[in-house]
């Protein structure tokens, strides 16, 4: 990819990315888009996939190595500094009834996902991207779940489509129903913890529990954001268990003995819970009230928004709509039908759970 001769034009399509990034970016932070709550990196496939159906062939074919480090290595790293939005005092601050709700919700909803998606007859490899990104952490989730699961840049892109569209409507839909005294039934406890476990994306959830607590003085938006940080923290060890699982599958498919199949451990998500007991270390150690008060925090959080954007991006760029086209409706029912679970089953496994806990 970097050899000798072939440098510049790595570069050149790793620049064409960044470029399509800091647009994203800019785009991104616009009182418009800021209101809808769409982070960068959503912006950034977008614009991916409007470069992918309008002058992508004619991107010089020697940059599209540039293009391919950006969905691997720049990725990985994304990942990995995405543990600086994270500590283990968050996890304390809200309690063991919502770390389980998280648990029940996240594994929930990728056997669910697993089990719909043979019923419907679609691809398991699609089937699964919808379902992590569903059940963790949105787009995030899906890039994490890229490398392990070995699959096309299009389905990668379907995935992150279906939590871009369900996300939004929960974001809409969670401060209509709150307001509307539909979840009166809930604490204000219970309304956050709800929120934060069931929405898609971390803006999402933002977007959504400031709605409903613009001044959090009923404590709903930081809470919800701080159960959804949790959610997160789950993409390591699901990334690890999907690996193991994923290695015995093709093993069985393709004959080959145990132990001959070498297995993909995502050493990058060991590397995301590694930066989260470091970046627990600095909070004691600056004695910071929250996260976003350990020096440095912002800049790394930026750093790597950019990062995650570019590898959005670079995604986007090989996602045509012939090959939306060949992906169908599926994977829009699934989510869908993901989507019933997370807003129906949460509620009740939301309340009960912190019932019992009462």
């Amino acid at each position: 990819m970097f050899e000798k001769g072939n440098r510049a034009n790595t570069s050149h399509g790793i620049l064409l990315i960044a470029l399509f990034s800091f647009a994203a970016m800019y785009i991104a932070d616009t009182p418009f888009i800021k209101g809808l709550s769409l982070s960068p990196l959503i912006v950034g496939i977008i614009l991916g996939m409007i470069y992918a159906n309008s002058l992508r062939n004619k991107l010089p074919e020697p940059w599209t190595p540039g293009i391919k480090f950006c969905t691997k290595q720049i990725l990985r790293t994304g990942i990995v500094l995405y543990g600086f939005r994270l500590t283990l005092t968050d996890v304390a601050a809200v309690g063991i009834p919502a770390v389980i709700v998280d648990l029940i919700i996240v594994v929930g909803t990728i056997i669910l996902g697993v089990i719909l998606g043979r019923i419907i007859k679609m691809d398991r490899e699609t089937a699964l991207m919808t379902s992590v990104g569903s059940s963790i952490c949105g787009a995030a989730a899906v890039l994490g779940a890229e490398p392990v699961v070995k699959c096309e840049s299009h389905k990668t892109a379907v995935a992150v489509s279906t939590v871009v569209i369900f996300g939004t409507i929960s974001m809409f839909l969670y401060p209509i129903l709150y307001r509307a005294g539909i979840l009166d039934g809930m604490t204000d406890q219970m309304v956050a913890i709800y929120t934060g476990a069931t929405l898609h994306e971390v803006a999402h959830v933002a977007g959504a529990g400031n709605a409903m607590d613009p001044t959090d003085a009923l404590g709903i938006a930081g809470t919800a954001t701080i159960t959804k940080m949790i959610r997160v923290m789950l993409l390591a060890p699901v990334l690890v268990v999907m690996a193991l699982i994923l290695v015995r599958k093709r093993q069985k498919q393709s004959g080959v003995k145990e132990g001959k199949t070498k297995i993909t451990i995502p050493w990058f998500a060991f590397g995301f819970v590694a930066i989260i007991f470091v970046n627990t270390f600095l909070q004691g150690i600056f004695d910071a009230p929250t996260v976003k008060d350990i020096p440095l925090n912002s800049t790394i959080e930026y750093i790597d928004t950019f990062l995650l954007t570019m590898a959005m991006t670079a995604l986007g760029t090989d996602t045509s709509i012939d090959k939306f086209k060949q992906s169908g409706s599926k994977p829009f029912m699934l989510a869908a039908l993901l989507y019933i679970w997370l807003v129906c089953g949460g509620y009740f496994i939301t309340k009960g759970i912190i019932l019992a806990f009462a």
